[in-house]
């Protein structure tokens, strides 16, 4: 039996995307000749003519300070995996919607049907003229991170590969709360983070930006050390900069005495392991849609739990920080998200949970009000101290 569009509209889902979930208005009307004019020709030949001599005019007399492009190329969709550019679409379009809707980004889905760094790297930096900033959604790692980096060194507009660096940030902000509710100070915690994609190697990075005791990281052949064998660079690099108690045995054999462990491996973790953590644990499991842990089982055992689902309390869900993080960097023209302003994100967050804390609310609602223009504020002024901000 063929599939017929009309045949899978019963689903609220399929219902919901039929025709897209985002469109283009304009932000003028066209009423007469007189309007027409002035829209297209020959009153825009006047303003192309003062951006061709002042390129920098075109922040203010076109689109491009307020839009985002949102790229992918389809290869780590979601939990979905390598689905493709046409079947990433409605992830990007979902992307684009939440742009706007918390944080009144304009933003453009663009999948590409290329897969090469080179090819990659290439065709954002053609359409980059266009835009605001870019961000970068659902590239599969190691590649993430040439491609990230080669358009960061390329490009004067804001870079961000969301699996990596919005995943850290809330996640830091939920640490710094769930480590406020336990009278600890991140540097005297040691975590453990299960996975070493994208997200795992952000997570990492931002942790020790902050300032974490201890931490170590773990792949498919379990934990990364400095001497192991097989390791790429990115993962080279972590073993450098981590592991100080030089952990080499399983994940769940480095979690006996551990603070923290912060899962995004779609791996399981037993709750025999979650049981040898330290008094007063923090277990964030994220994988989605299956946690490593489920919330009711880490509960026995750690102070605090978190998962990347919106049915149980605690989300880690990177809807929480960029789109403030865009709409800061937008606002001040910046050029580039640096690790302050992505560490200034996590602090504004986690201060919007304020004396309200509690083990079920270290991190706040996505539909809180106050979460955009916090991290806005703070990715602005962050942007103004560490000098990318052109406004």
């Amino acid at each position: 039996m063929t599939t017929t569009p009309a045949s899978l509209d019963h689903d609220p889902a399929f219902a919901l995307h039929r025709g897209g979930k985002i469109e283009i208005r304009s932000t003028i009307a066209v009423r007469d000749a007189d309007d027409l004019s002035l829209a297209y020709t020959p009153g825009v030949a006047r303003v192309c003519t003062a951006i061709a001599e002042t390129p920098a005019l075109a922040d203010d007399y076109t689109w491009v300070s307020n839009v985002v492009a949102v790229v992918s190329d389809g290869t780590a969709v979601l939990g979905l995996g390598d689905i493709g550019p046409s079947a990433a679409m409605p992830v990007m379009e979902g992307k684009a919607l939440l742009f706007k809707e918390f944080a009144g980004v304009d933003a453009v889905p663009i999948c590409l049907a290329c897969t090469g760094v080179d090819e990659l790297v290439e065709t954002v930096a053609r359409l980059a003229p266009s835009f605001g900033g870019i961000n970068l959604e659902d590239i599969s790692a190691p590649r993430c991170f040439e491609v990230e980096d080669r358009l960061r060194e390329l490009l004067d507009i804001p870079v961000f590969h969301d699996d990596q660096h919005g995943t850290a940030i809330v996640t830091l902000a939920a640490l710094k709360n769930a480590a406020r509710l336990t009278g600890r100070p991140l540097g005297e915690l040691r975590a453990v983070v299960a996975g070493a994609g994208a997200s795992g190697v952000a997570v990492t990075r931002i942790l020790l930006e902050a300032g974490i005791g201890d931490i170590a990281v773990s792949d498919s052949k379990g934990l990364i050390y400095d001497g192991r064998d097989g390791l790429n660079p990115v993962k080279q690099a972590l073993a450098r900069d981590t592991n100080k108690a030089g952990h080499t045995g399983s994940t769940e054999e480095a979690l006996a005495g551990a603070d923290v462990f912060v899962g995004l491996s779609g791996s399981t973790v037993t709750e025999q392991a979650i049981a040898s953590m330290a008094a007063g644990s923090i277990v964030f499991a994220l994988s989605n849609p299956t946690p490593e842990v489920l919330p009711e089982v880490a509960a026995r055992h750690a102070a605090v739990v978190a998962t990347g689902r919106s049915d149980f309390p605690n989300q880690i869900n990177n809807v929480l920080a960029f789109p403030g993080v865009f709409r800061g960097a937008l606002d001040v023209r910046a050029t580039a998200i640096t690790e302050n302003m992505k560490v200034a994100a996590a602090d504004a967050l986690a201060a919007v949970v304020g004396d309200d804390l509690t083990a079920e609310y270290v991190i706040p609602s996505p539909f809180d009000a106050r979460v955009a223009p916090a991290v806005t504020a703070a990715v602005a002024a962050q942007a103004r101290v560490d000098g990318v901000a052109r406004a």
